[in-house]
């Protein structure tokens, strides 16, 4: 793409029928501001800059967004060719084209840009917009065209006639005008209008009228133009994006056994040959490397797996996994957590803030918070660490190859060295020294007979337990 080939995405609006408190253009699409799905695509033909128009809730949107876009205010919303006005003082005096999207459409493609501006060039009209034709253009600015079929103007369905309203090609809001005439008609707009607003669309006359070309380019797939204006059309959006993603990861070499019950954010990367089970949820930016094993019913969320890892019926947030690691089930590794290779997590086991060497097993019902633990050892059952003592959290050090028997209470601050055992039931409070036994527990006492006396003394003083 040409180097002065610039764009400006409309995103100031409040989006009334969302029924939000929230900015329309962050409103999250798996995981993603609405708006970022038609940034993205921009940027993949090499659009700079990027002139986005905020106004509802400005701060948010840009704080959403980020700093790599070029912003202009709207401060008072008063239509799509105010919108625009406001973003041209930041246009480069050099741009040629200027492709116009708006910050509701995430289903647009690359493709339907590069198509906007390569049919600009060819054609060397003043516009190219972006039409469909629509079973129901409800909503939609109907295409005027003349007895030759040429683009004469759109009007507004609220400004529309009876006749008009039947016109079922519609205006998408995607344009790529050429830069000197849209300087030159957008001070010929006029708000006289049904709603009072400058139109945009109302440039596609006026080009018109002053003899310019205008070329409407129809896209084989009406959907990828729809806008975002309900919270039903946002959760239709959302499955096709969703669709999306999972076939391309399937063409990219990752099996997704049921895509109905899988739910993967655009942010997520998946190595080849990697499983994807039913109910598998994949979040934020999440890393998976090949040969995995996913779900079913996992949730992951901004972690880093590596090769050859099962991890299943579990929720992993803000974790590292490395390779030939299992996790689950009933398992919550929580932000902070570091699994070496060859680690094995098992059922109803919770850790936080943890680092577990290679090869250590934490296979039933444990929790472990704040703690380092070495390779190789094994943490019994109902083992907990006692990293909180009301005000501050403590850390607990682990050595390599230590047993640690079933519920051991580890009170921090702690150490316990290499190849130490814990024995069974031992609440530690002291450092346990390499190659030690641990035991800190009561003698088990046994007085033969006391059930019977017990019963017999109950029998003699005229009671019994019949009920």
């Amino acid at each position: 793409m040409a180097s002065k080939l610039t764009a400006i995405v409309m995103a100031a609006g409040k989006g009334t029928r969302m029924k939000s408190e929230h900015p329309k253009a962050i409103t999250p699409l798996l995981g993603q501001p609405l708006t970022s799905y038609v940034l993205r695509a921009l940027e993949q033909v090499d659009t700079e800059p990027i002139i986005v128009v905020v106004g509802h809730g400005a701060d948010l949107v840009k704080q959403a967004l980020g700093e790599r876009y070029l912003y202009a205010l709207q401060a008072e919303q008063l239509g799509t060719g105010h919108a625009v006005m406001q973003a041209m003082p930041h246009l480069p005096s050099d741009a040629e084209y200027v492709l116009i999207a708006s910050g509701d459409s995430p289903l647009v493609t690359p493709e339907v840009f590069a198509s906007l501006y390569e049919t600009a060039r060819q054609t060397e009209a003043a516009c190219v917009l972006a039409t469909a034709i629509l079973e129901d253009p409800t909503g939609y600015g109907r295409i005027l065209r003349d007895a030759q079929g040429n683009v004469v103007g759109i009007v507004e369905e609220k400004d529309a006639t009876p006749e008009q309203k039947a016109i079922r090609e519609v205006c998408t809001s995607f344009y790529c005008f050429r830069a000197d005439a849209l300087r030159d008609a957008l001070p010929h707009l006029s708000n006289q209008n049904a709603q009072g607003e400058y139109y945009l669309t109302d440039v596609i006359g006026i080009l018109a009228g002053q003899g310019a070309r205008v070329v409407a380019w129809q896209s084989p797939d009406p959907t990828l133009l729809l806008g975002v204006n309900n919270r039903w059309e946002l959760a239709q959006a959302a499955q096709a994006v969703r669709m999306r993603i999972l076939k391309q990861l399937c063409l990219d070499g990752v099996t997704v056994v049921d895509p109905a019950t899988t739910y993967i954010e655009p942010t997520v990367q998946i190595g080849r040959d990697t499983v994807i089970e039913p109910n598998t949820h994949l979040r934020g930016n999440t890393i998976i490397g090949a040969n995995c094993t996913l779900g079913p019913d996992l949730y992951l969320q901004d972690s880093v797996v590596g090769d050859n890892c099962h991890l299943f019926r579990s929720h992993i947030i803000q974790a590292r996994i490395d390779s030939d690691v299992s996790v689950g089930p009933f398992a919550h590794i929580r932000p902070g957590t570091v699994l070496h290779t060859g680690v094995r997590v098992g059922d109803f086991v919770e850790i936080k803030n943890v680092e577990i060497g290679e090869g250590t097993k934490v296979l039933h019902l444990t929790y472990l918070g704040d703690a380092t633990v070495g390779k190789g050892t094994n943490i019994g059952a109902g083992t907990i660490t006692c990293n909180y003592d009301g005000e501050r959290k403590h850390r607990t050090v682990i050595g390599d190859g230590v047993f640690v028997g079933s519920h051991a209470t580890l009170i921090a601050p702690l150490t316990i060295g290499d190849g130490a055992y814990i024995a069974a039931g031992s609440p530690i409070t002291d450092d346990v020294p390499p190659e030690s036994l641990a035991i800190a527990r009561s003698y088990q006492t046994i007085k033969a007979g006391w059930v019977r006396k017990r019963r017999e003394s109950k029998q003699g003083a005229g009671g019994t337990n019949d009920g």
